[in-house]
């Protein structure tokens, strides 16, 4: 018997896929996922069977990067259609909760204005009944919300959606995801494995721990005919040794890229956001999945957005993460628990977080406070910014808070003090609300509302208001996007005259005109708050 033990490579890449769709939040909770499948992923596919020239000829013009075209040749048209075949027989449960969620908000706007929801029940597509709890807000408006619990539990949740997709990657671009679904190549490997399964926490963790091959080849599934492929995957070698734990005074701040910030005391690590890049040659310095400490004490996520909760990057953490701490939703269809859905995808000791709440940790604590903006008006609860104090320094992570209403941050000032540290995204030019959200809406915006209703953050005005009622003693502007991993989620290549770059050196310049040290990071940084 062959007891040669291998590790992974370190730039073997482990994307999560629903129906050969990347895996974001929105394809986790099933209601949510039941209208992208419907409102977007089918008619992208049809739109590339039926006219496919159409769309390669889109994936040559740099503008329309992140549109709703399939970055694949005119020889995978019928690899396309297989799959959309495929999508509507097994995801046949979901497109009938989606015709349902359409016909319920039709039989509510229906309903006489502030009459009892009552009779509606008996009335409510026979694919909701019993999931769903129908209801008022104060001015007479119905709406209903999903029991996400009993979701989970139902023919909605189809784990056989789930699995893997094993590459290398040795560059920093890669195609965007969110309007492609991953085909089968002779460079990759397609693992049908649930996301809860145990086996993915010891792939994941093949990255520290060696094991045989053999025992590699049938963990996976993997067919003698592609064991070649799977050995090109893996290394004799050892990895470097994960950093020491951090174990001097003060706090330790390190900038993976975009929202990904890791503070470290000597007493507790916490990562924010985390978007990693993959370790590989480059002539741009950054940090890397090998520069994060072994055991990770608390992961925060501020919101749902897959720039800053990327399931890619926690799947792959999550056998060093020690707790997970997650914004309560409000159960809307738009704003799905995310408690619920890391718990049904395998992670432990989630955590829901409320304004204010403070979880106290080894020699600090970490604060909930309020998140405004970049969400185009929605009704979303499920965001946060966080206040972490430890060692005695506080740092501010806000996210793409916008300072809508600035008194909020009068206040949250009167609640905290000062910080020394505050963390702002600027992506103060979002795009219009539906190229997130256009799935869930039960009627098309016209293109004004769709244009005013911006996915945006801070610009310099509202950011300088930040600054001024916080009193930071240091600002760093980050979640920029800047960093070239990450355009395939952000489909974002900026220049020196883009308004994000403009608004974001006014602040620069306006904060060091205060006296305040003021920066905005690229690829890495390190600081010491002492």
């Amino acid at each position: 018997m062959d007891t040669t033990e291998f590790y992974f490579r370190q730039n073997v890449i482990v994307e999560p896929l629903f129906s050969q769709w990347y895996a974001w939040w929105y394809l986790i909770s099933p209601a949510t996922a039941s209208l992208y499948v419907a409102n977007q992923h089918l008619k992208i596919m049809q739109s590339f069977v039926a006219q496919p020239r159409v769309h390669v000829a889109a994936m040559k013009n740099p503008e329309l990067l992140g549109g709703p075209y399939i970055n694949y040749g005119l020889d995978r048209v019928n690899d396309i259609r297989q799959l959309l075949d495929k999508t509507t027989q097994q995801q046949a449960e979901l497109l009938k909760m989606a015709a349902a969620v359409k016909a319920l908000e039709a039989t509510l706007a229906a309903h006489p204005q502030g009459m009892s929801l009552e009779e509606i029940y008996p009335k409510v597509p026979e694919p909701l009944r019993g999931y769903v709890e129908l209801s008022y807000d104060v001015r007479n408006q119905p709406s209903f919300r999903f029991i996400e619990g009993l979701l989970y539990r139902s023919p909605y949740y189809n784990e056989a959606a789930q699995s893997l997709l094993l590459g290398r990657i040795d560059q920093d671009e890669r195609p965007f995801i969110f309007s492609t679904p991953r085909l089968e190549s002779p460079a990759s490997l397609h693992v049908n494995i649930p996301f809860r399964h145990p086996s993915v926490d010891e792939l994941m963790g093949l990255r520290d721990r060696p094991a045989r091959f053999g025992h590699i080849q049938e963990m996976l599934g993997i067919p003698d005919e592609q064991a070649d492929l799977l050995r090109s995957f893996l290394i004799e070698q050892p990895p470097r040794p994960a950093p020491a734990r951090y174990d001097m005074p003060g706090v330790r701040i390190r900038y993976f890229g975009h929202a990904c910030v890791l503070l470290e005391s000597k007493d507790t690590t916490i990562l924010t956001d985390p978007v990693l890049s993959y370790p590989y040659p480059t002539d741009l310095p950054r940090y890397t999945y090998e520069d994060l400490p072994a055991r990770i004490d608390y992961v925060v996520i501020t919101h749902t957005h897959p720039d800053h909760l990327m399931f890619e990057t926690l799947l792959q953490l999550r056998p060093r993460i020690g707790a997970i701490l997650v914004p309560k939703n409000n159960g809307s269809i738009q704003d799905p628990s995310i408690r619920l859905g890391l718990l049904r995808t395998g992670f432990k000791n989630v955590i829901e977080v409320e304004e204010l709440d403070e979880i106290e940790v080894a020699g600090g604590s970490i604060t909930g406070l309020p998140f405004l903006g970049e969400h185009g008006d929605l009704g979303i609860r499920s965001k946060l910014a966080f206040l972490v104090r430890l060692s005695g320094k506080s740092a501010v992570i806000a996210a793409d808070s916008n300072a809508l209403e600035p008194m909020l941050y009068s206040r949250i000032r009167d609640a905290i003090g000062p910080v020394d540290a505050l963390f702002l995204g600027m992506e103060c030019d979002g795009a219009p609300m539906s190229w997130s959200y256009g799935p869930l809406l039960s009627a098309q915006l016209n293109r004004k509302m769709d244009q005013s209703r911006r996915l945006s953050g801070s610009n310099a005005e509202r950011a300088s208001e930040i600054v001024k009622l916080l009193s930071p003693k240091q600002v760093y502007i980050y979640a920029m996007g800047q960093e070239p991993w990450l355009t395939h989620v952000m489909a974002l290549k900026y220049t020196e005259a883009s308004p994000q770059m403009v608004e974001s050196n006014k602040l620069i310049e306006h904060c060091r005109a205060a006296g305040l040290l003021a920066e905005r990071p690229y690829c890495q940084k390190e600081l010491i708050l002492s």
